[in-house]
């Protein structure tokens, strides 16, 4: 169990590939996407887990995190038993200095959406923000995944 600290950025353009060392593909869908717990089936290439969230702080770069790797046959099964709105997308990862970003390529009902999100050890913790990082997006609840698997991006106007 931990408090996990991150601020979310949309991307500017793709030019963030050509840095990037690591490649996923992730698949994922939610048990129960209710904001005050929600729990979380997701397959990264071949390997399952379960993750459980808790209520975001208010400036929303905080929130409890338990997270447990599980068998991919049981994670596959638990996606089936997910809420409608399965969220698909490659995860390139970048590191600059001290940090990883995740950058989130989607695709499916939210392609065109591409978002980075950098993980923190302290909520004031300056980082670099490189040349294809645009608008701070963090708290905002609309790009929350389990948000995004009911009101996918592209049916926003």
């Amino acid at each position: 169990m931990s408090i996990e600290i991150e601020r979310k950025f949309l991307v500017l353009n793709d030019s963030f590939k050509s840095e990037s060392n690591k490649k996923s593909y992730i698949k994922q869908g939610f048990l129960n996407s209710n904001k005050d717990r929600v729990v979380r089936i997701r397959i990264i290439d071949d390997t399952g887990f379960i993750t459980v969230k808790g209520i975001s702080s208010k400036d929303g770069t905080s929130r409890f995190e338990w997270e447990k790797e599980i068998l991919l046959k049981e994670a596959q099964n638990l996606l089936i038993l997910c809420e409608e709105g399965i969220i698909e997308k490659s995860r390139y990862f970048i590191k600059i200095d001290n940090f990883t970003y995740e950058i989130d390529v989607f695709e499916g009902i939210n392609k065109g959406l591409t978002v980075a999100e950098i993980e923190l050890n302290t909520v004031f913790e300056k980082f670099k923000k490189p040349l294809w990082i645009g608008k701070e997006i963090t708290g905002l609840t609309k790009y929350y995944n389990s948000e995004l698997s009911k009101h996918p991006f592209t049916k926003w106007s």
